[in-house]
């Protein structure tokens, strides 16, 4: 399924853990924006780390779950960083 999740953290060491643990579920498409490609377990899993990162007095975190009709309609001005998932990649 494909994510958008997005933050918004008070606290600059919070905000660094938040992002460093986003890098590992998706591609950061603009300063507290990351495009995800999740299953199920990793949306949970990502939900149960970040949540556990947050100060919910202070913080936020959301998550935009996109169908593939929706995601087909995003419209990208500027700079047109498309991120895909693949199943692997060469190196």
């Amino acid at each position: 399924m494909f994510v958008v999740v997005t933050y918004d953290i008070a606290d600059r060491a919070r905000r660094a853990e938040v992002s460093s643990e986003l890098e590992n579920y998706g591609m950061r498409v603009q300063r507290s924006v990351f495009e995800c490609y999740l299953d199920p377990d990793q949306i949970d899993a990502l939900k149960e780390s970040l949540f556990a990162m947050i100060d919910d007095s202070a913080d936020n975190v959301r998550f935009y779950f996109l169908c593939r009709k929706d995601r087909a309609r995003v419209s990208i001005e500027g700079v047109k960083l498309i991120y895909r998932d693949e199943d692997y990649f060469m190196i």
